[in-house]
Order: C-alpha cells, then structure tokens, then sequence
C-alpha cells in the first residue's frame, strides 16, 4: 500500500512534510515521503487525486470480483475504483517497488496507526477490502466501527456516518500518541502549519487534545489521544 497526494505545487507539499520531519524518498522520477512506516507518492500530474495505491503482480485474476461490487475503471494495464466511502483505490500491475523504510515512526506526528474512512456501508467495504486481502481484526459492520488488517500488517479503520463529532476526510492518515498529545499539539503548533480544526469535544475541560491538519493536496491527518 501507498497513499496517494496529489499537489497543487510539489514545493508547498514537500515543505509541508519537512516541517513534520517526514524523509523525502526519490526513485525512478517518484517523490515520496515516509514517517518510518506510512509511504506517500506525491503526485504533482492534475489528474492524480487522494486515494490508495495497491499493487498488485496481476490484477486480471481478481478484477471480476471487484466488478461485482463496483465498477472498474481501466487506464491501460491498471485500474480505478471507489468503495461506499468514496475514496479513490488505484490497482497497479506490476512487482511492488522496493523503498527503504525503518520501520518505526519518526515524525512530529507520532504513532502512525492506519488509515480510517467514514463508509455508507460497512459490508460493502468489507467485501471489496477483503478482495484486496485485508481481514477483519476487530469490530465489525454490527457495531458501526471495524479494523481490518492485511499480511503485510498494513491496517484500515471504517466508522460509520455520524460516528465521529469532527471533520473527517476520506482517505486519511490516523496517529495515535495517547497521553503524550499535548505534547505533540504544541510541537505541530511550533511548525507554523495551520491546524484544520482543534478538537474539544472529548475533553470535559474544553481543552483541545485532539487536531486534524491537512496536506497541500486536501490528505487528512488525525492526531489524536487514543492509543
């Protein structure tokens, strides 16, 4: 799994990034950035939009199940499709790339926790997701919020409308830093990027423990308290 952001200018994106100490990986006229553990393409072509890149050797053998549930477009040799959450899943063909990561989180964000999606239907994202060789690990589409995780340890978070009281933007990246929060607030705060909202309403005193900031290209980062 890759995430993709598209860029309104490569420059403000990479800014961005640095600001949070995420590293700049370059290979084969790709830019990515990675935390030690989340890889992001960042995509300056005007047709790229937010979403997930999976590769996959051969795609063919699994297509026709995915048409089943939603429709496929094809851009030669690959494919797009949407689940009920909207997002944008992009199917490559092809050997996944080889980048070097650490493998332990590194950025002013903290502990990457997955992505998560707010989806009109638990069972359909399930189904699809679970075509893409991700299984359920908690939850489920009864109790209106479910984990699922693939073999490569890559996890997805799904709640259902209504279930979050702050914004929310599909896809988007979830931290988790427990007690150490505040700490982490401040330290985003001290960067000069501007927080998409600061979030109250857990906390009985009124206080912001959690934020959501946002890349150039519209990705979601959740920093939250949980964990």
């Amino acid at each position: 799994m890759i995430i993709q952001s598209p860029t309104p200018e490569i420059k403000k994106s990479l800014d961005f990034y640095k600001k949070l100490k995420f590293n700049i990986l370059e290979q084969d006229d790709e830019t990515l950035v990675s935390d030690g553990k989340v890889l992001i393409k960042i995509n300056p072509e005007r047709y790229a939009r937010p979403g997930i890149i999976l590769y996959n050797k051969n795609w063919s053998s699994k297509i026709e199940e995915v048409r089943k549930l939603v429709p496929v477009f094809e851009t030669g040799s690959s494919y797009i499709v949407t689940d009920s959450t909207g997002s944008w899943i992009y199917l490559l063909n092809g050997e996944v790339p080889s980048y070097s990561i650490k493998g332990e989180c590194h950025s002013t964000l903290g502990n990457y926790a997955g992505m998560s999606f707010e989806t009109i239907s638990m069972s359909h994202s399930r189904s699809l997701w679970e075509i893409f060789g991700y299984k359920v690990t908690m939850g489920g589409p009864d109790e209106g919020w479910m984990t699922m995780v693939d073999s490569n340890g890559h996890t997805i978070s799904f709640m259902h409308p209504n279930a979050c009281p702050h914004l929310f933007y599909n896809p988007s990246l979830t931290y988790f830093n427990g007690s150490n929060n505040p700490k982490i607030i401040q330290e985003i705060r001290d960067t000069g990027i501007t927080f998409t909202e600061e979030i109250t309403f857990f906390n009985k005193n009124n206080e912001v423990d959690n934020v959501i900031v946002r890349d150039p290209g519209g990705l979601g980062f959740f920093i939250f308290n949980d964990g």
